[in-house]
């Protein structure tokens, strides 16, 4: 093991050294993602989510004298038309199957019975295809409804044991349009604008993702070119080790992709503004499992490739089509779901869905576990069968 790692140290020293003398290499690698940076984040600049408020839908399948339908018409005499809107059941179904309406909450037929009777009852949360934010939005009003709601009943019950009245005898009070009374409360609290997201904080961890396998993916010519020329034949026949090769191939790639990261963060952070979210340290682990990731995918490449024309086309073809599906060139998060499940597929979408958490959703350490495992699943695998097909002569592939 020992004489595997010297020798290996050996050759990702004698590539990162070939590499650097290699200005159109060192260009492509640290200056040219800087110019897509740039690029989009001047486009982008000032756009981001607008500052709408929340339309809450209210319907019910009850009856006009039916307590669903006072609540209904409480909540709309409170809140205002800007804050509520209330519709037929039939109506907003069909608005929400159409995708005029992202969802609404409803009141099913029975509720009111149900709730005189203390039966449990429920409500119904309908929403969209899409639309995340808006059933969570509505499951957490309907949640606050029903807990409202549950404890008035108990509050009822209470008073009719003690008065010696069965709970029907009670009744909720109407709703006056001049004498309102409401059943239930809200407020609607404007806590600040909602500022437009830093562009940089996206475009620069995407290309970052894209430029590190395309460097990594562009790295198996120069193994191809050196299985043609023999190059590798010699190291074998001077005592190194086929590991050693693989491994100082992979070695070699991985300290290129982590000067890669080094230079684009710092600039990043005081060029552009970054923001590292709420766990610097989750992008920085993020980071350096992609370029472990990237630089087994380089090696994995060139074990495919049988000559120097091969793997110069394989190299940014398999770049190319895994960045736009990754969501290196747009944000995975306004894609369609079927996209979304396509990405998972390849270690850019594992990375940039990591990088979007942390930098712009506020996420937490232990909310990205998931894509720090999947990274190095994707680096285990590729190096596996970098191991199995690894070929040292062009006349062995």
């Amino acid at each position: 093991m020992r004489v595997v790692l010297r020798q290996a140290m050996l050759i990702s020293v004698k590539d990162t050294r070939i590499f650097f003398m290699d200005k159109f290499a060192v260009g492509f690698a640290f200056l040219f993602p800087f110019l897509f940076v740039i690029g989009f984040s001047l486009a982008l600049r000032g756009q981001g989510p607008e500052d709408e408020p929340l339309q809450l839908v209210l319907a019910t399948q009850e009856g006009a004298d039916s307590i669903s339908a006072q609540l209904v018409q409480g909540f709309a005499v409170e809140g205002g038309a800007g804050d509520l809107t209330v519709m037929a059941y039939e109506e907003a179904l069909a608005a929400t199957e159409s995708g005029d309406l992202t969802g609404f909450i409803a009141f099913p037929a029975g509720f009111s019975q149900s709730l005189m009777s203390g039966v449990p009852t429920t409500l119904e949360v309908v929403v969209g295809d899409g639309s995340p934010e808006t059933q969570a939005a509505l499951q957490g009003f309907a949640r606050s409804v029903a807990t409202q709601l549950s404890q008035g009943t108990v509050a009822f019950s209470t008073i009719g044991r003690l008065s010696g009245m069965s709970q029907s005898g009670f009744q909720f009070p109407t709703v006056e349009q001049d004498d309102f009374l409401p059943l239930i409360g809200f407020e609607v609290e404007r806590v600040g604008d909602i500022e437009p997201f830093q562009p940089s904080n996206f475009t620069l961890p995407a290309y970052l993702t894209m430029f590190l396998f395309f460097t990594a993916a562009m790295s198996a010519e120069a193994i191809a070119r050196e299985r043609q020329s023999h190059t590798l034949e010699r190291l074998v026949s001077n005592g190194t080790r086929r590991e050693s090769v693989i491994v100082g191939k992979f070695a070699g790639t991985a300290f290129r992709g982590m000067a890669q990261l080094g230079v684009m963060w710092v600039v990043g952070i005081l060029a552009f503004g970054i923001d590292l979210g709420a766990s610097p340290a989750a992008v920085i682990i993020i980071s350096v499992l992609m370029a472990l990731a990237s630089a087994t995918f380089g090696v994995m490449l060139a074990s495919f490739a049988t000559n120097v024309q091969a793997a110069s086309a394989l190299g940014p073809l398999t770049a190319l089509v895994l960045a736009p599906i990754g969501g290196c060139w747009w944000p995975l998060f306004i894609t369609p779901q079927w996209m979304q499940s396509l990405a998972k597929f390849t270690p850019h979408g594992w990375a940039n869905g990591g990088f979007n958490k942390v930098m712009l959703f506020g996420a937490e350490f232990g909310d990205v576990t998931q894509e720090m495992a999947a990274l190095v699943g994707f680096a285990v695998v590729f190096m596996a069968v970098a191991l199995w097909r690894f070929r040292m002569s062009s006349s062995a592939s």
